[in-house]
């Protein structure tokens, strides 16, 4: 494990590979699952005074399940704050391609200019996984069979899990954070697959 001010990383940070494959997965991640997105202090306000701007994106199901649940809903198995889904499967957030490609309809929403709220961060930096402890946060490589095609598809462009989500990272715990793991992973894990 790796301390960075008060965050411990998970080796497999460093040395294991990712790049998100959507062609093959279909945005499986917001789909699949027993709960919402993890919401972190802040976001559900969010939500709520973004919402008028990203419902014109979703889709009836998605629109309907918000209005009957709310922005956001508590999860039953740990209590914290997390986005409704439709009927016990996808995000109430979540649209679909022509194809059937699962996508954020909040980050359609944000690319569009019509909000200032990407995503939830929870979303914004998978495949990590953040748990927090009263003096610390543990910072994680979860690792999801669905994910498959963007572990071949990262380890075939060579691209370490911390690299491909250096925006979310950034926007998470800073430029000065995502430096010092670069600066780890030239001194420790340069050679490491």
């Amino acid at each position: 494990m790796i301390d960075i001010d008060n965050k411990v990383l998970s080796r497999e940070l460093f040395t294991k590979k990712f790049v998100c494959e959507l062609s093959s997965c279909k945005g499986a991640c917001c789909v699949e699952g027993d709960s919402g997105a993890p919401l972190e202090k802040g976001e559900p306000e969010i939500l709520e005074t973004e919402l008028p701007n990203i419902l014109p994106y979703l889709n009836e199901a998605g629109i309907k399940a918000i209005k009957e649940q709310g922005p956001y809903v508590t999860d039953k198995l740990d209590g914290e704050l997390v986005t409704p889904l439709v009927n016990n499967k996808e995000c109430a957030y979540t649209i679909f391609d022509d194809d059937g490609t699962a996508k954020c309809g909040i980050e359609k929403a944000y690319r569009d200019g019509k909000t200032t709220f990407h995503k939830p961060i929870s979303c914004h930096l998978y495949p990590i996984r953040v748990t927090k402890f009263q003096k610390f946060e543990a910072v994680n490589y979860n690792h999801w069979d669905i994910c498959s095609p963007a572990r071949t598809c990262g380890a075939n462009l060579n691209v370490k899990v911390f690299r491909f989500l250096k925006e979310p990272i950034i926007r998470k715990y800073g430029k000065e954070f995502y430096e010092k793991m670069e600066i780890i992973d030239k001194e420790f894990f340069v050679d490491q697959i």
